[in-house]
Formats: C-alpha cells, structure tokens, sequence
C-alpha cells in the first residue's frame, strides 16, 4: 500500500488515514523513524494504558522504578 503526504513548513506531516486505519494508530501513539542503508523506515510504538503494564512486576525482586519506566517507554516491556 503506497501513499504520499506532504511536509509542511514546521516539518509536519499527516498519517494517511488508510494506514491509520489499517494499523489501529491513535494520538499519543509515537512514530519512530530509523535509518538503515540510506533507507527511512517509519515503525509505530503504541502509548502504553495502565491495563498494559499492570502485572509486569512481581513483588518478590527488588525493583528500581525508574528503570522499569525507562524499558517501558522503549517497548522493551
């Protein structure tokens, strides 16, 4: 599925709604771009609900909030 949008002046550009659509992206989720060989590559990272991350920490280990924080907001949990 090809699309094309255009950016304005403040380096803004729109989702198409077709992809939008297609991929269930909603605001506050976040579009993060990577460059590999020459070649953008756009991904979408979800936001996160307090559903997601209930029950990811267990009670028995020691636990250091802010890393916790930091791998969740990196998707890695």
């Amino acid at each position: 599925m090809a699309s094309e949008t255009k950016i304005s002046k403040g380096y803004q550009t729109v989702v198409p709604a077709k992809l939008r659509d297609a991929h269930n992206i909603s605001p506050g989720d976040k579009l993060v771009w990577e460059e590999e060989k020459g070649e953008i590559k756009v991904r979408v990272r979800k936001k996160k609900t307090l559903e997601d991350i209930i029950g990811i920490v267990s009670g028995k280990e020691k636990t250091d909030a802010v890393v916790l924080k930091k791998k969740v907001q990196r998707g890695e949990l």
